[in-house]
């Protein structure tokens, strides 16, 4: 994980030197920018650490050695659905649900239910046989 170390751990003096900029820029100071900044540099921070400690206790990827070949990478990669309807009713429910808040709460309490189940079919679509819930 040394690039995304890298990336991000670049990105924090990048932010900070972007703060400073903005607040000795802006007349007045204008808060809301100078404390989303900041905030965008302590968060880009915390990333920069999580994936350095995670990258210590894990083993080296093949892309993160530097004399690695091509082939190095070649296996599975995981385990991915063909295809899934799921993701198609969940969208939908969460458009109707948008449109219950903007229109009537009645519309958002008929759109709840079509919400969850669509968010529970979507989780629990490869539990199948002794694992069926």
């Amino acid at each position: 994980m040394r690039a995304e170390v890298k990336v991000f751990g670049a990105l924090v003096p990048f932010f900070a030197l972007a703060t400073a900029l903005y607040a000795w820029f802006t007349d007045p100071l204008e808060w809301v920018g100078v404390i989303g900044l900041l905030l965008t540099m302590l968060f880009t921070a915390f990333i920069a650490f999580y994936l350095w400690v995670t990258g210590r206790k894990t083993d080296a990827r093949p892309e993160d050695d530097l004399q690695g070949e091509i082939a190095d990478l070649s296996g599975d990669y995981g385990h991915f659905a063909p295809y899934s309807w799921w993701p198609l009713w969940l969208g939908l429910s969460v458009a109707v649900v948008a449109l219950g808040l903007a229109v009537g709460w009645w519309l958002l309490i008929c759109a709840v239910p079509f919400l969850l189940i669509s968010i529970l079919g979507w989780t629990f679509e490869f539990f199948r046989g002794a694992k069926a819930v």
